[in-house]
């Protein structure tokens, strides 16, 4: 079975943009454009540039920040310029379709963020792989609407085995419920004094890194809420086992 692949514009910033995406998505069988505010609207110049996909700018979802963007969505690849810390795996435009096709079925979002200053170290943080163009490195710089028509002709034309579309794999877990599990690991770290350092978000970004660098199955999110809880429930027992901890009192010191 295909990849059903979605379009995700992160504050978009050129209402023309919008219309020459608009154009290329429907040109790629891209059903709906999602786009993180804030972002322009369209206007007449948009619609020219949509030439016959005024309906998608029309039924444009937005949503008020990238997670809920991609919340029901396993695979994210957003793109990237590649520079800082606790970025996810990165792909070459090559690698991009044997990433989708290693996926046969599971919906995938394609991430892009805004024309002047791209997607953010956190946004980046939240992909399971990070994609870069092979530009030259005199102009390295793409048109939003041309690198989304590059990305999707390669993302496109990806067929994989036939093997491969008929394997049995195991239900991976929508953006949201990893999501979650990460904000339950972050309560246990918390409790821990994992960030006693005080670099709490470049520390979680790395965590996140580390745990949701790839799409993961249900029973591994399970796996990792189950964990998070454990150390959660000890600390408790543990404290409430302390007579210290009840009565101040008796602490030493």
């Amino acid at each position: 079975m295909p990849t059903t692949l979605h379009l995700v514009l992160v504050r978009p910033q050129n209402a023309g943009n919008l219309g020459s995406i608009a154009r290329v998505a429907r040109n790629f069988g891209i059903g709906l454009l999602r786009v993180v505010e804030p972002a322009v609207v369209p206007d007449e110049e948009s619609a020219r540039l949509a030439a016959g996909a005024d309906d998608l700018l029309a039924s444009i979802a937005r949503h008020p920040d990238l997670p809920s963007a991609v919340a029901d969505l396993p695979v994210v690849v957003a793109t990237s310029s590649l520079r800082g810390r606790g970025r996810a795996p990165s792909l070459s435009l090559s690698e991009l379709p044997a990433h989708l096709a290693a996926h046969p079925g599971v919906p995938a979002a394609l991430v892009f963020g805004p024309e002047r200053s791209g997607l953010t170290e956190d946004e980046i943080a939240r992909a399971t792989a990070c994609l870069r163009l092979p530009t030259d490195p005199g102009f390295p710089t793409m048109n939003l609407s041309h690198a989304i028509a590059v990305v999707l002709a390669v993302a496109r034309g990806f067929g994989g085995d036939a093997h491969a579309a008929q394997r049995e794999s195991a239900t991976l877990a929508p953006s949201s419920d990893v999501e979650a599990a990460l904000a339950h690991w972050d309560r246990a770290l918390e409790a821990i004094d994992f960030y006693d350092t005080g670099h709490r978000d470049r520390s979680l970004r790395d965590w996140r890194a580390l745990v949701a660098a790839r799409p993961l199955t249900e029973r591994e999110v399970a796996i990792l809420r189950g964990v998070a809880n454990r150390i959660l429930v000890a600390l408790r027992l543990e404290k409430e086992g302390d007579p210290s901890e009840r009565d101040p009192s008796l602490r030493s010191g």
